[in-house]
């Protein structure tokens, strides 16, 4: 380990351990005088009776899994959300195009994005670019608001505004097999070439392995169209044009151990990720060349050990190192030549604990402890440090009709700098908050699956090294960036049986929920005096959301053995700037790219292994700007998908097809003012499964 991290660590090490250790030997002692008590008698009427209503989610969650998940034309997890009603894709375009994610106009910076349980971090910047996570190994990608259903989990699962999880496949093995091995070749438009492998071994009946890999090139390049007019009509400009600099070359790997044991279970997992990519520029007075480049690589290892030591309680720990890097270029002397790199280094500890206190009342508590630390290759540019420790007291109360979960979050941060360059330099202060959350689902009639529920939370979020460190825009007496969330929904589930003869069942779901979201002390970037070229960051911003996320799901089961699946989803926001009274063009104005509507639909009608499938996206009018002006309107915009697969059986082995037709009617829209996005493209899939 090198000096600089030993040296920092060792007493926040040392307290973060004495803290770890202090909640375990707690929560074995409380545990322990219970033993005498313990009885090991169970009914498998109880058992399931408690599986059943713990599964029912107190928190508004939105789900893509399997079959489903599959159908979908996506090319990564950010293309995925877009079926998820409350959620705002920020797309700069192609399939390498950076892509980030705002649920509930909350911001990026407020979404909590874990893989396998762990949060994928960004101390520099505050953003998860969701371009970089392939769909090729994911088996489920759950969106929650507020935070997971969930109180035995890490402290920092209770930190955010929402959640997003993707959680990667398992090892699964068919009855007399102890390997499975899938290999799948991806080819399509803009050059697209992504070969892939899966591979699971059963090492024994207790340990399994996986390795996952692939590789993804394409140039990028597609035609567009930009049509842009002033208020009065007159034509701007209209370009037409082959979309430049948009290449992407990057390779992926994935490597994990799964272990089970009597009342338990780890894994340990190891993630590579390198790439090179364009960076497509804005279209501009009919300039679209560029020369801009990203080089990313992003490595971690994380495991997880989960046991129930007693009838009573269960222990949960986490750990993950990892270590990003990237380098930007623009070799642009007209503009200004930046070549820069960084390295960004975290080291994340967990220790989650849970007690049974009756059947019906679980009480936990979650201690962590994170240290970012980022260097950039810029002799004036300071090196900051960062440590974080986290708390969490949750309970779950869950008895006939009611469920309620409560819980309060403590986090303590604390920056530090490496002065050798700065010996001028300070860090920002220590900090430390206390956010509460209350969750509750009421269920009126217990032969019904009607749900009645509501939420309270308050959350921060911490400024970025960007935010407080930055040459000339940082500003270390930036405040934490607050939000308060108010909810109230309603659900229902039913299943029709024995509809007629040819319509065995159906199953709907129904799901609804108004919010009111309010975030102080926005961070933005302003003008730092009259130039337009020097900016810093500012606590300015006060937003108010007001929002209503509806979801709808049908499944049909006809004889035959022929299934229709149908979903669909809308979002109505207003989402209102009230930073500046003063100002009369943005007070009270609409905020920057959400639209007060956007819905989607996606329908997938399968038989005997042919499926056919069909998405919709609409996302409606919205301005640019907080000014609602005619000068920043921005035009709604749809696509539809298609795809069509067959699934071929064999002898010890399987064969997949499929090919999908994307932006069907060649719709020509921009997601980012000026960033166009492909035409009607297609991807043909081939894949073995053995």
């Amino acid at each position: 380990m090198p000096a600089f991290f030993s040296l920092t660590l060792q007493p926040f090490l040392k307290k973060i351990v004495f803290i770890l250790g202090f909640v375990l030997c707690a929560a074995i002692v409380f545990a322990e005088q219970e033993l005498d008590s313990i009885s090991r008698q169970f009914t498998i009427e109880e058992v399931e009776i408690t599986a059943n209503r713990r599964n029912q989610p107190v928190v508004p969650v939105q789900k893509l899994e399997g079959v489903q998940l599959q159908a979908l034309s996506t090319y990564s997890v950010a293309d995925a959300l877009r079926y998820f009603s409350g959620v705002q894709i920020k797309d700069y375009g192609g399939v390498g195009g950076i892509k980030t994610v705002d649920v509930r106009s909350m911001g990026t910076h407020h979404l909590g994005v874990f893989y396998d349980g762990i949060e994928v971090g960004n101390a520099q910047n505050g953003t998860v670019d969701l371009g970089k996570f392939s769909m090729e190994n994911v088996e489920e990608i759950a969106l929650y608001n507020g935070q997971k259903s969930e109180i035995f989990q890490s402290a920092k699962d209770f930190g955010s505004a929402g959640t997003l999880y993707i959680k990667t496949r398992r090892p699964k093995f068919e009855q007399g097999k102890n390997y499975h091995l899938v290999a799948t070749m991806k080819a399509g438009t803009f050059g697209l070439a992504n070969p892939s492998i899966l591979y699971e071994h059963k090492l024994s009946e207790t340990i399994h392995l996986s390795v996952n890999a692939e590789y993804m090139f394409a140039t990028g390049r597609y035609h567009f169209r930009i049509h842009k007019e002033f208020p009065d009509g007159t034509v701007a400009w209209d370009t037409t044009g082959i979309r430049q600099n948009g290449d992407v070359h990057a390779i992926r790997a994935e490597a994990g151990l799964f272990g089970y044991f009597p009342d338990g279970k780890w894994h340990v997992k190891g993630y590579f990720y390198k790439s090179e990519r364009g960076i497509p520029r804005a279209i501009i007075r009919n300039v679209w060349t560029c020369s801009q480049r990203q080089w990313d690589r992003n490595i971690f290892v994380q495991g997880n050990f989960t046991k129930t030591l007693f009838k009573n309680y269960d222990l949960s720990f986490s750990a993950k190192y990892s270590n990003d890097y990237m380098r930007y270029l623009n070799p642009d002397t007209t503009l200004m030549y930046i070549d820069n790199d960084f390295n960004q280094q975290e080291v994340y500890l967990s220790l989650a604990n849970r007690y049974h206190i009756f059947s019906w009342w679980d009480v936990a508590l979650s201690a962590d402890y994170q240290f970012n630390c980022l260097k950039a290759e810029m002799q004036e540019i300071v090196k900051p440090r960062r440590h974080t420790e986290m708390i969490a007291l949750a309970t779950a109360f869950n008895y006939k009709w009611i469920k309620a979960q409560a819980s309060v979050l403590g986090t303590f941060v604390q920056d530090e700098l490496t002065k050798e360059n700065h010996p001028e330099a300070r860090s920002a202060d220590d900090m430390y908050r206390f956010t509460p959350a209350v969750f509750v689902s009421y269920q009126p009639l217990l032969k019904e699956q009607l749900y009645l529920r509501a939420f309270y939370k308050h959350v921060f979020r911490m400024p970025t090294f960007n935010d407080l460190y930055y040459t000339d825009i940082g500003n270390i007496a930036l405040r934490p960036e607050k939000a308060v969330q108010y909810d109230g929904g309603i659900e229902y589930t039913k299943t029709f049986q024995n509809v007629n003869y040819q319509l065995s069942t159906v199953n709907l779901h129904l799901k609804a929920d108004g919010y009111f979201n309010q975030i102080h002390d926005k961070i933005i970037a302003v003008p730092k005096g009259n130039s337009q070229y020097r900016w810093m960051m500012m606590n300015l911003g006060y937003v108010e959301i007001r929002g209503l996320d509806v979801n709808v799901g049908l499944d049909f089961h006809f004889a035959h053995d022929v299934n229709l699946s149908l979903a669909g989803t809308y979002t109505y926001q207003k989402a209102q700037d009230f930073t500046d009274k003063t100002d009369t063009l943005t007070y009270g104005g609409q905020i920057s790219y959400i639209p007060w509507h956007s819905c989607s639909a996606h329908g997938t009608l399968e038989w005997h292994g042919l499926a056919l499938n069909y998405a919709f996206i609409y996302v409606g009018e919205r301005y640019h700007n907080s000014a609602n002006i005619p000068a920043n309107y921005e035009q709604p915009w749809y696509t539809h998908d298609m795809s069509i697969s067959k699934l071929w059986a064999f002898k010890g082995w399987k064969m997949s097809t499929a090919v999908e037709i994307n932006n069907l009617l060649n719709q020509q829209y921009n997601v980012i003012l000026n960033y166009p996005m492909p035409g009607i493209n297609g991807k043909f899939i081939l894949r073995f499964i053995i």
